[in-house]
C-alpha cells in the first residue's frame, strides 16, 4: 500500500497494489492489520455505493456531527471523479483548507478522511460510481452540510453543476459553528 500525505494532518491518499494479468487485476482495498500499521484504526460499520449518471454532478460537502461523526475511506468503482475533503476541525492549522484529487477506476487511489472533514465530489465521466466505507452508521439527525462553492475549491468542471436541492441550499463554510475540535497527533 502506497501512502501519500496531503499536507492536512490525518488526511491520506492510499494506493493499493494491483496484481494484474490478461483477465484484469486484483487489489486488496481494506485490511485491518495493514491499516492499523499505517495508523488508521477504523472500525467500519457501513459501506455505501453511489451512482451519478451525468458528468458535472456535485454531491456534498457533507459530514456527520459527533457523537455520530464518521471517518470515511473513499474510492471510485467506475468512471472518474474529483474528490474533495475540507478540514472543519476548530483549532486546526489547516481549518477551512481543502484537498482534492482525482479518483478513478483506473488509478485505484483511495482517500482516507478522519472525523472532522466535510466531503464531496464532482463526477468527471458518465455513470461514475463512488464506494466508501464509514465508521459510524448514517444518522439523519447528525447530518451537516456546507455549500459546495463556499470553500474556494477549484472544481475541475466549469459551469453550473448538477446539485440536489439540499446541496444547493446548504449554508456557507463561514456560517459553520463546527462541532469538531482539532487534536494534534502525538
Amino acid at each position: 500500500m502506497q501512502v501519500d500525505d496531503t499536507g492536512i494532518e490525518g488526511l491520506k491518499v492510499l494506493t493499493p497494489r494491483r496484481f494484474g494479468d490478461a483477465r484484469g487485476f486484483f487489489a486488496e482495498t481494506w485490511n485491518a492489520r495493514t491499516f492499523a500499521d499505517l495508523g488508521i484504526d477504523a472500525g467500519f460499520v457501513q459501506d455505501n455505493h453511489s451512482l451519478s449518471g451525468t458528468p458535472g454532478t456535485i454531491r456534498g460537502l457533507h459530514f456527520q456531527t459527533p457523537p455520530q461523526a464518521q471517518a470515511k475511506m473513499v474510492r471510485c468503482g467506475r468512471g472518474r471523479l474529483f474528490d474533495v475533503a475540507v478540514d472543519i476541525r476548530r483549532g486546526s492549522p489547516t481549518y477551512g483548507q481543502w484537498f482534492g484529487l482525482e479518483l478513478s477506476a483506473e488509478n485505484g487511489r483511495m482517500l482516507w478522511l478522519p472525523e472532522g472533514f466535510a466531503h464531496g465530489f464532482q463526477t468527471r465521466e458518465p455513470a461514475t460510481e463512488i464506494v466508501y466505507k464509514c465508521t459510524a452508521f448514517y444518522a439523519p439527525e447528525a447530518e451537516g452540510i456546507i455549500r459546495w462553492d463556499s470553500c474556494g475549491i477549484d472544481w475541475p468542471q466549469a459551469g453550473d453543476p448538477i446539485l440536489s436541492d439540499k446541496d444547493a441550499l446548504a449554508p456557507p463554510l463561514a456560517d459553520l459553528d463546527s462541532p469538531f475540535i482539532f487534536e494534534a497527533a502525538t
